[in-house]
């Protein structure tokens, strides 16, 4: 939703894309096994959940088809359901605005989710990954670009 408008002003005011950067953070969910990207994604379904409650995100959610979702949402955290928000973001929903990938196929996802949409993203990684494996997974991250 955002690019196609980015790129109407761009090509308004004479400016081309390689003129300016697109940086996004990215939702990720990652581990070093299936029980580690399962304990990961809870987090991540909870502020996806957060986020698609606020009005403003109602379009992105229906370019998705899921636009009631949004209303239900709504009325959850106006009652504090924060954990019942996170429950009603499916694997589909999950995977459509988190990279979902182990630590070893993370960089390869982003960047197949990545390339010539976004020029630099950031990245959060859970607090059960070591500093040298974040390192590691940065870099191959940089050689793909």
């Amino acid at each position: 939703m955002t690019l196609p408008a980015l790129l109407r002003g761009m090509e308004r005011s004479g400016r081309s894309r390689t003129d300016f950067q697109v940086s996004c953070p990215l939702f990720v969910v990652t581990g070093a096994d299936d029980n580690e990207l399962a304990a990961n994604a809870v987090g991540t379904r909870k502020q996806i959940a957060f986020y698609a409650s606020t009005p403003a995100y109602r379009k992105v959610l229906e370019l998705h088809g899921w636009g009631d979702l949004q209303t239900e949402l709504h009325r959850l955290s106006l009652a504090g359901e924060w954990d019942q928000m996170g429950s009603l973001i499916d694997d589909e929903m999950l995977r459509t605005f988190a990279v979902v990938a182990s630590l070893g196929e993370l960089p390869t996802a982003i960047h197949q989710r990545c390339d010539g949409v976004i020029d630099r993203v950031l990245i959060g990684f859970p607090s059960s990954v070591g500093d040298d494996t974040v390192s590691s997974v940065l870099q191959k991250i940089r050689s793909a670009a």
